[in-house]
């Protein structure tokens, strides 16, 4: 299962853009109770492919693919430091395989902005900071203890260098999913969980009065920095489209007018983590289940095996494999998908493809 965590400033918006996702109802507040605990919802991917797989095969079972979001109490500066309760909420961050960055671009008098004003672009900045100020310490903790040491095995010395490479290029405000690095070097870093190895998803909280990235605070500055293209970056009218979860689509679509929200903010945010880490869906498809599986894209069909069950890549013998456009094209029949030659079966280098139908033939 994916998990995402959601990152910002105090009063960003980050509890009300989780609400927007999972509909869970948490409490929207300044500094909600001073909590430190997260927030957290495991959401179903929403995926018209499924939801038609589902309604063809009318299974006993229906089991889509999942992502949990965890809402973090907001960040704020020194938490990289360790300062207030920065330590806490940062391990917390570890565990996410991507961030769901939240900046805030609107005013409201009743909830003053911690910095003193509004400026997304400063904000972006700083939590982006807290995460390096972060990782830092954790390789001057660690190359602390390296240095410690008399003689330092040849593994070791390779990881001191490697670590010394990582902590030159944070100095220079780069994160380190941009660090040129090999596999086997990612590898090395992994157990780490450096928090600027991990994608973001950067969302820009607006307000109603916001149509265009120009019209918000600062905003000549944020379309420049959303224009170099170097995280995902999503708008989502984050009150607004909470306030539009308990109202039919006719009377959302008639609040919605005039802005740029062409499906809901949680179908935008959920394909954007995606897409950002480089996943992938394939389908079972049976009377007994239909289930949406979670893949990287470039796995192959002994990865797709795995994830269904360890005894099915152990055994693996072929894949069926037919795509889901050829199989609704075909009218939803492995039958009529034979026949037209687009149903095949693959070894265990096949390239898994966004959208397969598969099932693996295997032998224990």
């Amino acid at each position: 299962m994916l998990h995402c965590g959601i990152v910002g400033l105090p009063l960003s918006g980050k509890s009300t853009i989780f609400n927007v996702i999972t509909g869970a109802g948490a409490e929207v507040k300044p500094y909600a109770g001073g909590r430190i605990d997260p927030n957290r919802a495991v959401v179903d991917v929403p995926d018209s492919r499924f939801d038609r797989l589902a309604q063809v095969h009318r299974p006993k079972k229906t089991t889509p693919a999942q992502v949990e979001f965890v809402d973090l109490a907001g960040l704020s500066r020194g938490a990289g430091k360790g300062e207030g309760l920065g330590n806490a909420f940062l391990s917390f961050v570890a565990d996410a395989d991507a961030l769901i960055h939240v900046i805030r671009c609107f005013n409201n008098p009743d909830a003053p902005h911690p910095e003193g004003s509004v400026d997304p672009v400063r904000d972006w900045d700083i939590i982006n900071m807290e995460l390096t100020y972060r990782d830092l310490a954790v390789i001057e903790n660690r190359l602390s203890k390296l240095a410690g040491k008399k003689n330092l095995p040849p593994e070791e010395k390779a990881e001191q260098a490697l670590l010394e490479r990582c902590k030159s290029w944070l100095f220079e405000e780069k994160f380190l999913k941009d660090l040129e690095l090999t596999d086997s070097e990612r590898r090395s870093l992994r157990g780490f969980t450096f928090l600027t190895e991990k994608p973001q998803i950067i969302v820009l909280n607006m307000d109603e009065s916001t149509v265009e990235l120009a019209s918000a605070p600062n905003g000549a500055a944020l379309e420049a920095r959303v224009g170099l293209g170097r995280d995902t970056a999503i708008t989502l009218y984050g009150r607004l489209e909470m306030d539009l979860l308990d109202v039919s689509d006719d009377e959302a679509a008639e609040f919605t007018q005039g802005l740029p929200i062409d499906r809901p903010g949680r179908e935008r945010l959920i394909s954007s983590a995606y897409a950002a880490l480089g996943l992938i869906s394939f389908f079972t498809c049976g009377p007994d289940e239909v289930r949406a599986w979670t893949l990287h894209d470039g796995e192959n069909a002994v990865d797709a095996a795995g994830a269904i069950h360890s005894d099915l890549a152990r055994g693996f013998i072929r894949a069926q494999v037919v795509s889901y456009s050829d199989y609704e094209k075909f009218g939803d029949s492995y039958a009529n998908c034979r026949d037209e030659g687009v149903l095949k079966l693959e070894g265990r280098d096949y390239r898994v493809k966004d959208g397969d139908i598969i099932e693996i033939r295997f032998n224990v």
